[in-house]
């Protein structure tokens, strides 16, 4: 009788690592090295950086009070009684955004104003244009009851007092952050340094676009697409990646890629080669160059991967399938970089779905199912799969908007139950 190891295709293996405790240990191990080494950058090049220290306004903002609509700045005590009905004021003059009205505001007058124009002295409310009638070529106009005290005031300090902490160190810039800092005019801000990435893929299968693009191909080789998924994903994170290119499938290139790499980056990151094969290198050399925390995990697909110490570098060895590369990446290299820039923000929230799908599952394992998910004509979110979810189906991921996350203790999904959906906004 055959006696069979684990592998992938059990539905669960009590010896696998599961994903939470996965996360655990590599949150411990990993050094927040480009947190702790800030550059200082321009404005102007700050999106998407991680800040390496808060940030204090010196100034009030907005630094005066003005208002927040075209009309008329009136003091509130001339607003009339509904018994009363209407009152006219006299308008004295305009303030314009930049000019401001020199004049005090006195009872019974009022000011033209704009927006973002400075309210004059002795007003504390602004009635929109809309709402009032011009008398007399606009040297007067008519206001009644209707209108609120403080209406359309936009006050000094109201959005950012001086001396507030406007930022605290973590915060990923964005453009709404951007803008924030423009507003205080802060030209520049010292960010985590850029991590170094060093990538690559392994297997004599594999061969690489720059040398044989639109070639035919020889039976049993496969064109270098994982690589690329690499590339992609790390341009979507503020690092400095390095392509290492292919590496082939014995133990002098391995060893020869692991230590040119951990040399000149701060993470590697690799495809192919951590499974149990005869010609699957990556984790023997790890295991005789650095540490490896783990290259087994409760998940599917992702199976088999790897992380590690290579000197003072980090390692993620990732599978060699189309999908699980992309998964891996996202819920395990992702986060492990933005810790690594001292982000505050690393796991992209989930959200509730109503499946419209039946899910095929096994509990004690996590799954990654990828998704199509929507708002249904109540405004309720649903989700349904994108078909068949095997690990070489790179289509299940392109066709996709979320990923349906499956806890280790959930089995099979009916349609109508809820399940939990990662989003791809705001994760690719």
């Amino acid at each position: 009788m055959i006696e069979k190891a684990p592998s992938c295709e059990d539905p669960s293996d009590p010896g696998l690592l599961p994903v939470a405790e996965a996360l655990q240990r590599i949150e411990k191990v990993l050094p927040q090295s480009a947190f702790n080494q800030p550059e200082t950058v321009d404005l102007k090049a700050a999106l998407d950086r991680i800040l390496a220290r808060a940030v204090h306004s010196a100034i009030d903002v907005p630094s005066y009070t003005n208002s927040a609509m075209d009309g008329y700045a009136i003091n509130s005590n001339d607003i009339p009684t509904a018994a009363q009905g209407e009152k006219t004021l006299v308008v004295k003059g305009t303030a314009w955004a930049g000019r401001p009205l020199q004049e005090p505001v006195l009872a019974g007058e009022a000011a033209r104003i704009m927006t973002g124009g400075m309210m004059p002295e002795g007003t504390d409310t602004v009635v929109i244009q809309e709402h009032v009638s011009v008398l007399e070529e606009g040297t007067k106009v008519c206001i009644d009851a209707t209108v609120e005290v403080g209406r359309n005031v936009r006050f000094s300090g109201e959005d950012v007092e001086q001396g507030q902490v406007v930022f605290e160190a973590g915060e990923k810039l964005g453009p709404a952050q951007i803008g924030q800092l423009a507003s205080l005019g802060i030209a520049e801000v010292d960010v985590s340094r850029k991590l170094k990435v060093a990538y690559f893929s392994t297997g004599d299968e594999l061969r690489s676009l720059d040398e044989h693009a639109g070639q035919t191909l020889a039976p049993g080789e496969l064109f270098d697409s994982n690589r690329h998924s690499m590339a992609a994903m790390l341009a979507h994170m503020e690092v400095e990646a390095i392509d290492m290119g292919v590496v082939r499938d014995n133990e002098e290139d391995t060893r020869a890629a692991f230590t040119r790499a951990a040399e000149i980056a701060d993470v590697v990151v690799t495809s192919g080669g951590v499974s149990t094969g005869e010609a699957d290198y990556v984790t023997k050399v790890i295991h005789q160059l650095g540490d490896v925390a783990f290259w087994k995990l409760a998940m599917r697909p992702g199976r088999p991967l790897a992380f590690g110490k290579l000197g003072d570098a980090v390692f993620f060895g990732l599978p060699g399938n189309p999908v699980a590369v992309m998964v891996t990446f996202y819920e395990f290299v992702r986060p492990a970089l933005l810790h690594m820039s001292g982000a505050r923000l690393k796991q992209t929230p989930l959200m509730s779905a109503i499946c419209q799908s039946k899910l095929k599952k096994s509990p004690g394992r996590t799954e990654y199912q990828r998704g199509i998910v929507s708002l249904d004509t109540q405004g309720q979110s649903v989700v349904s799969t994108t078909g068949k979810q095997g690990a070489g189906r790179i289509s299940s991921m392109y066709a996709a908007n979320c990923m349906i996350v499956l806890p280790p203790g959930s089995g099979t999904v009916e349609p109508g139950e809820s399940v939990l959906v990662q989003p791809f906004f705001g994760l690719i």
